[in-house]
Parts: C-alpha cells; structure tokens; sequence
C-alpha cells in the first residue's frame, strides 16, 4: 500500500514515528508543505498515486 502523509506545518514528531512503523509494510511518503521548493504537480500527483494520504496539522502536544 502507498501511504502519503502530509505535513502541514513542518516537522511533527508523531507523525514522523507513525510513518516509520508504517514503511516496514508499506512504501511510505511524506511531503512538508512548509518546505519552499515544492511544485503543486508534485503535490497532486502524490496525493493521487497514494492509496491512503494522512494530513497531519501543527506539533501534536506534551501532557
């Protein structure tokens, strides 16, 4: 399965450790729309390619 997960604001630890799990099955992606170098056909066409795509929004809190 291709999974995608796109970052929202930047780095985020969860998501990060998710997706590492993730790839021991799985051909995992991440694409970080805070980065400046990234073109909009790159974006669509990873969204589309993937079966499964997970948007992750800001760094998840410390309790």
């Amino acid at each position: 399965m291709k999974v995608l997960h796109i970052l929202n604001d930047g780095h985020n630890t969860l998501a990060a450790q998710i997706a590492r799990i993730q790839d021991e099955n799985n051909e995992v992606n991440t694409i970080d729309l805070s980065a400046n170098n990234l073109s909009y056909e790159y974006v669509i066409e990873s969204i589309f390619s993937s079966d499964r795509v997970i948007s992750w929004h800001g760094e998840e809190e410390n309790n």
